[in-house]
């Protein structure tokens, strides 16, 4: 058995790249559109994981955008997605420079949540052990649901 990917529904394409490649900094292995089923499939990839998404595409995560609008609700019950970073500081930094909320903030040094455009949590986790606590990291609190 090997993973292949993950689905989730988008319904802004545009933000919803933003956020994934711009933002959170996967990078884009493939796009169809389907016009007769009117729907897009892009599938994106970490960067650590090119060669393999790139020869087999996986792992990637897909992103189902449907033409025709339609409301999805409860991102959460989903669960959420996860990804390895090399400096869990660094990156909600950045994240935040850009405009993301940190819901869950890396109090810990070693994990934080961030929310897609459509409400995906998305986990990050400190590469090897955890850092050690800093501020303002450290007495940060939880902003909404992640």
């Amino acid at each position: 058995m090997e993973y292949l990917h993950t689905m989730v529904r988008v319904t802004d394409l545009d933000k919803s790249l933003e956020f994934y490649c711009d933002k959170l900094g996967l990078y884009q292995v493939s796009r169809s559109d389907y016009e007769k089923g009117r729907f897009s499939l892009i599938f994106l990839a970490a960067p650590g994981d090119k060669d393999s998404a790139d020869a087999d595409k996986r792992p990637c995560l897909e992103l189902t955008y449907n033409w025709d609008p339609e409301t999805y609700t409860g991102g959460r019950n989903f669960g959420h997605l996860a990804y390895r970073v090399d400096n869990i500081y660094e990156t909600c930094q950045r994240l935040m420079d850009m405009g993301v909320t940190i819901n869950r903030p890396p109090r810990d040094g070693h994990m934080a949540f961030v929310r897609s455009p459509d409400n995906i949590s998305i986990e990050l986790l400190q590469k090897g052990d955890a850092l050690p606590p800093q501020e303002p990291w450290a007495s940060m609190e939880n902003t909404g649901e992640w």
